[in-house]
């Protein structure tokens, strides 16, 4: 991972001390790219499998860990505006999600912005355990603003 990514997940992995708390990592990170993980250790609940607060937690934040990977987050900044999260399954393991914008989505986005001066960017995206299963499909719609 390149060092200027190395700062910002640094940054998302402690940022929010309850996230931090969770254990959350950023697997990797590069341009327009980056792969989250929540380890079950840390989110265990009164089942033995990964604890629904958390499943939800590493999707939501991958909608902001996306667009510091992606944009100048010194003109722009995300916030969530709606997230829906499905259980498929049992989280058993850690789980990861990965998610990346082409060139051109970034440009439209940032278009928007510039003549709005916010941008509603839709999201899917599939929690995956250990094993390649999804045990969530989270959907959401977060919001790019410029500061």
């Amino acid at each position: 991972m390149e060092e200027k990514y190395k700062a910002l997940a640094a940054y998302l992995e402690s940022a929010i001390g309850i996230v931090s708390q969770m254990g959350l990592k950023v697997v990797d990170m590069k341009e327009r790219y980056v792969q989250l993980l929540m380890p079950l250790e840390k989110n265990i609940n009164h089942v033995g499998t990964m604890y629904a607060g958390s499943l939800f937690t590493l999707g939501e934040i991958m909608g902001g860990a996306i667009f510091v990977a992606s944009m100048d987050i010194n003109k722009y900044f995300p916030l969530v505006k709606e997230v829906q999260i499905r259980y498929r399954r049992p989280a058993t393991t850690d789980i990861t999600v990965e998610t990346s914008f082409s060139e051109d989505q970034i440009r439209n986005i940032v278009a928007v912005l510039e003549e709005k001066g916010k941008s509603d960017v839709p999201l899917e995206l599939n929690l995956i355990d250990a094993h390649g299963e999804v045990v969530s499909i989270v959907t959401g719609t977060w919001q790019v603003r410029k500061k």
